[in-house]
């Protein structure tokens, strides 16, 4: 009997320490095309990827065009249509707050790779089928995913990692 009555206090505190964030809202702005910012807090948009921030797209007559930029500023415009509402599932391993957030009722994620700024990661998938379909956005030419962008450009790390930025 003790054994059962530990089993179901240790499930109970599991569950409990296992809850969601709260919910957040507020006035946002961009960090880049699936992040933003509520006060301090970093919230990250959850089942989709944009491209970086300093990554090019290849258009589709073959052109160069800044698609990291091009999704930050899609998100900006989103943001500016009103005051944002996340609900968070989870934190990820930068502390950020990873979330499905709504503007007006529009679901940020599904607009952003609806229209082509994105890629699905989890969620979408009919927005990416359709985009793609459409040819919109990054599927009108080529691009590297997201995440092969970030492995093959990968961020200085340690102590002097700030260095490249005064010295090439």
């Amino acid at each position: 009997m003790l054994a059962i009555v530990i089993l179901a206090g240790a499930g109970l505190l599991a569950a409990l320490l296992d809850q969601p964030p709260p919910p957040v809202a507020g006035q946002a702005r961009v960090s880049d095309g699936d992040s933003l910012r509520l006060g301090d807090v970093r919230i990250r948009l959850l089942g989709l990827d944009a491209p970086e921030l300093a990554q090019d797209c290849d258009a589709a007559d073959g052109r160069s065009w800044p698609c990291g930029r091009a999704a930050r500023d899609r998100l900006e415009a989103l943001l500016a249509a009103g005051a944002v509402d996340c609900r968070p599932e989870d934190t990820d391993q930068y502390g950020r707050l990873l979330a499905t957030c709504t503007v007006a009722g529009q679901d940020l994620g599904a607009v952003m790779v609806s229209e082509g700024l994105a890629i699905s990661s989890g969620r979408y998938w009919t927005e990416e089928a359709a985009a793609r379909q459409r040819r919109a956005g990054i599927w009108a030419g080529g691009f590297d995913t997201p995440r092969d962008w970030r492995d093959d450009h990968a961020r200085p790390q340690g102590a002097f990692g700030w260095l490249p930025v005064f010295w090439p």
